[in-house]
């Protein structure tokens, strides 16, 4: 629309003619908006907000005399409050290039009075101090012509050729130096320490390696060796189970042929011996009661008799003896037993019939006698004459 103007986003527009503005200001501010502004009888112009740099490059002497070139740069702007503005546009509404120059040359005399005031160590050292301290002493000049200064930054501080920044720098210097080597003699140490571990590592590792390599072969050759040990072994494990079992059977064989030799020869042999003993007791007996008998004169049909008949009954005992089935719990003296008990018996019925011929028991004719003192084939293994059992022990 024709007389409607809009000022820019960092811009301000500057309407005079007609009315004042606020607070007796010879132009009218509009930021942000539109304004209607009527030609011919307005005029309208544009005060710029946006930041401004202003550069200082400025030689100043500390308070040891020493002169530096310092150099610095300003970041600075037009107030946003309408008193900064008004005041910004009446000092440089026309040439607006003329806020970095005056700018700078305020800064430059602020720089030069600190400076002046500080030694190269604090300014070295203290930078930030240094930019702190201009700012504050600038604040209230500044606002004065409506500018804000955002940031003071040095950029550089020289002493030209007299060397004494170089010279205060010297004792860090060596000290850096110092330590600089320190730190690289420290870490070719550890460089080296780690080399020699990392060898130190890979021989054990080596060395480990190599004695599990031979454990591993010595199993394997072991293995190998019981493997090829297994046949010979179980064919000799399996020989002498065979040789085992072959002496057993024939220790169970000769043990066997013992007991066929005792039950065959030494147990015939022993009862053929008793058997001989006992006909020679027999004889021997016999031959007792014939020398009783020819001492008894009255008896001597009868002894001759009962001589005659003992030999019978015994050797027919003891030839039963030799043909049968008799078992001896305690060898020779057991058959020795049984001979001693036949003869026991002939000479109990002896005497007892000698006792009743002398009349102790009822008399009877001497055919009876003579047929109770016969023993018959029967009673050869404990069989029974007319009178009754002869016992055989």
């Amino acid at each position: 629309m024709f007389g409607y103007r809009v000022p820019a986003p960092d811009e301000a527009m500057l309407i005079s003619g007609g009315r004042r503005g606020l607070g007796g200001a010879p132009f009218r501010v509009v930021t942000g908006h539109g304004k209607f502004v009527p030609p011919v009888f307005r005029k309208t112009r544009f005060l710029t907000l946006a930041m401004c740099e202003a550069e200082v490059a400025e030689t100043c002497v500390t308070k040891q005399g020493i002169a530096l070139s310092v150099t610095a740069v300003i970041a600075f702007k037009v107030g946003n409050d309408h008193e900064s503005i008004v005041n910004a546009g009446q000092r440089f509404l026309s040439d607006q290039d003329q806020m970095s120059v005056l700018t700078g040359r305020i800064f430059a005399g602020h720089l030069r009075s600190i400076i002046g005031s500080m030694t190269v160590e604090e300014i070295v050292t203290e930078r930030q101090k240094l930019a702190t301290e201009v700012l504050e002493t600038s604040k209230t000049e500044m606002a004065k012509i409506g500018l804000t200064v955002d940031s003071l930054q040095i950029q550089s501080i020289d002493d030209g050729a007299t060397g004494y920044i170089e010279a205060m720098s010297a004792p860090h210097k060596a000290a850096i130096q110092r330590q600089a080597q320190i730190a690289q003699a420290q870490a070719t140490q550890a460089s080296a320490e780690a080399q020699q571990a990392a060898a130190r590592n890979q021989a054990e590792y080596a060395r480990q390696t190599a004695v599990v390599q031979a454990q591993y072969n010595a199993e394997v050759d072991r293995a190998q060796a019981q493997s090829a040990q297994a046949g010979p072994l179980a064919q000799a494990h399996a020989q002498q189970e065979v040789l085992a079992a072959q002496t057993e059977l024939a220790l169970r064989q000769a043990e066997l042929r013992q007991q066929q030799l005792v039950a065959e020869i030494v147990k015939p042999a022993e009862a053929e011996a008793e058997r001989i003993r006992v006909l020679a007791v027999a004889d021997a007996e016999r031959m007792r009661i014939q020398a009783a008998a020819a001492a008894s004169h009255d008896r001597v049909a009868l002894d001759r008799m009962l001589i005659d008949q003992l030999p019978l009954i015994v050797k027919e005992a003891a030839g039963g003896l030799a043909g049968a089935n008799v078992n001896v719990l305690n060898g020779a003296d057991g058959l020795s037993e049984i001979a001693a008990g036949l003869v026991s018996q002939g000479l109990t019925i002896l005497d007892s019939v000698r006792k009743n011929l002398a009349g102790d028991g009822p008399a009877e004719s001497n055919g009876e006698i003579a047929l109770r003192g016969q023993v018959g084939p029967n009673d050869r293994r404990g069989g029974t004459s007319s009178d009754g059992p002869v016992p055989i022990d």
